[in-house]
């Protein structure tokens, strides 16, 4: 494994001036069609990191993002979320996920809706809900959109609206699962800026790997179960065989230019 940083030492205790968010150690898991999964992936993310998790399809990302959320159960290994043990099925406000696709999110009869189920469901007075849905829609960008019906939007709309969700609830971290999948060139830049000023801690699984390079200062790449590399960014996707042993390809923005430009 390249340039892996695990740090597992005391996961309940500051390291500078920033936590450790996540500390997974040896986690494993399997469905019955697939019996390995994930086989003991140990990572250390620390408060505020921006992370990307890049592999083929079937190399597990999304199980992992699954198992850090507590909605499944690993086999072997365990997660602690800032000190504290993640119990499997138990609801930890300070970890989000969205999901591939915003329809499997969004289900209620208008976008105020939707933003408010979250923080009502939390025991927040309505007071309160109120201003966390005013909030979240104004860092989403979407507070046009309050008064529509969610399924008369746009991906995009849809995906912002999804995400305006999950800031109402006010995470410390929030795992993106595929953003970019539904979103236009627009929505997708857009998109870039909104989680390069986020201050959560954030996870990114994405097949788009020029999306990764611009908003994730780290990179973990995942194979077979396992994680194969971790660490710079530009360095891991920079690498061409690295990449390319793990059905990958690096990204065009890393290929240098082989023919000199107009006037040079």
């Amino acid at each position: 494994m390249k340039s892996v940083s695990t740090g597992l030492n005391s996961v309940a205790v500051a390291q500078g001036q920033r936590r450790v968010a996540i500390a997974a150690s040896a986690l494993s898991f399997g469905y019955p069609d697939q019996p390995e999964v994930l086989r003991e992936v140990t990572l250390t993310v620390q408060e505020g990191d921006r992370v990307g998790i890049i592999g083929h399809n079937g190399c597990g990302k999304t199980t992992l993002f699954m198992l850090l959320c507590g909605v499944l159960t690993p086999v072997a290994g365990d997660i602690h979320l800032f000190g504290e043990l993640l119990t499997p099925g138990q609801f930890r406000p300070e970890v989000a996920l969205l999901f591939q696709d915003p329809d499997d999110q969004l289900f209620s009869a208008s976008v105020r809706d939707d933003i408010a189920f979250g923080p009502q469901n939390m025991g927040f007075d309505p007071a309160e809900v109120d201003a966390r849905v005013a909030q979240a829609a104004d860092m989403a960008g979407i507070a046009h959109l309050l008064d529509r019906l969610p399924h008369h939007l746009s991906g995009g709309e849809k995906q912002m609206v999804a995400i305006a969700g999950l800031l109402a609830m006010t995470p410390q971290i929030i795992l993106y699962d595929e953003p970019t999948a539904s979103l236009d060139l627009r929505t997708r830049r857009r998109l870039i800026r909104f989680l390069q000023n986020s201050t959560e801690t954030i996870l990114i699984s994405s097949h788009d790997l020029e999306f990764v390079l611009e908003v994730c200062d780290r990179v973990i790449l995942i194979d077979e179960g396992r994680i194969i590399a971790d660490g710079c960014p530009r360095q891991i996707m920079g690498d061409q065989a690295l990449m390319e042993a793990h059905g990958l390809e690096k990204p065009h923005s890393l290929i240098p230019h082989v023919e000199p430009h107009h006037g040079e």
